[in-house]
């Protein structure tokens, strides 16, 4: 079984799940899945997960994202990007760099923010966008997140490129429809790439096409954030059977090991110990 995960820079036009699938047939690893789906419009930087390494999914998830995105002014869509329906348009008042960096210096920290129609968010088990394409309007929850950075890099009469790093869950095509309605007008995407999850970059990333063995990080690497121990002999059956242990540490989550490959994730009990959270084997 291959195991491992890539760094792939996904094409506009296909879905992160067929990115998965094409990486998927390439490498003839039938166990496969990614981190942060990226929208058919958007391309950038998707971690692909094969084999074992799909099991270390939910520590990678909450890494923080950056994006490239450009905003067009004076229409909204029904989808706020460039593939939906025009549902609006308004006049653009005359813009200055320092009005626009003022608009993005309101929305940097932690808000509520309402998750878009067109997402893949699940309601009573059917995805969002699917019930938007019906005409059937679902009521959201405000979700919490986290915008770290919004740096502008240039604009036009009617065009606004930017920068923005922020936290898990967070819609750019929503933070860009709620920049346009602060800078008096209404607005979409015309494009977003993804240049950053974690410390992990798009400039490191291939074409789906192009990836290899060779190219696979593994599952301790791509953990390297965590403690990492190495198991010795008395604690190596109570690890493998995903038993409670006790560590001479002070982290909340480590990384167990052998001596070939990470054998399970534990973290602090609040009570002394150390219990299994997801074992790799």
């Amino acid at each position: 079984m291959i195991s491992g995960s890539l760094l792939i820079d996904k094409e506009v036009g296909l879905t992160s799940r067929q990115e998965v699938n094409n990486v998927s047939r390439l490498l003839k690893e039938k166990k496969a899945g990614h981190i942060g789906t990226l929208d058919p419009f958007a391309d950038g930087l998707l971690i692909v997960l094969l084999g074992k390494a799909t099991k270390i999914s939910q520590f990678l998830e909450g890494m923080d994202k950056t994006y490239l995105a450009t905003l067009s002014l004076g229409s909204k869509t029904d989808t706020g990007d460039n593939t939906g329906n025009f549902v609006s348009k308004m006049d653009v008042p005359v813009l200055n760099k320092n009005r626009i960096e003022e608009v993005f210096k309101s929305f940097l920290g932690i808000q509520k923010q309402v998750p878009p129609m067109y997402s893949a968010i699940k309601i009573n088990g059917k995805e969002l966008y699917k019930y938007a394409r019906e005409g059937v309007e679902i009521a959201r929850h405000e979700r919490e997140i986290n915008i770290y950075e919004l740096k502008l890099l240039n604009f036009s009469e009617n065009e606004i490129t930017f920068i923005s790093k922020v936290s898990k869950g967070t819609y750019i095509r929503t933070l860009a429809e709620d920049i346009a309605e602060k800078l008096g007008t209404v607005g979409h995407l015309t494009k977003l790439t993804r240049l950053q999850i974690g410390s992990y970059s798009l400039d490191n990333a291939k074409k789906s096409s192009e990836v290899s063995e060779k190219d696979l990080i593994q599952s301790d690497k791509m953990l390297s954030y965590m403690k990492q121990i190495k198991i010795d002999d008395s604690l190596k059956n109570k690890v493998y059977n995903g038993a409670a242990i006790h560590l001479d540490i002070d982290d909340e989550m480590v990384l167990l090991k052998d001596d070939v490959e990470p054998i399970a994730v534990y973290k602090k009990d609040g009570k002394g110990s150390y219990i299994c959270v997801r074992g790799l084997r």
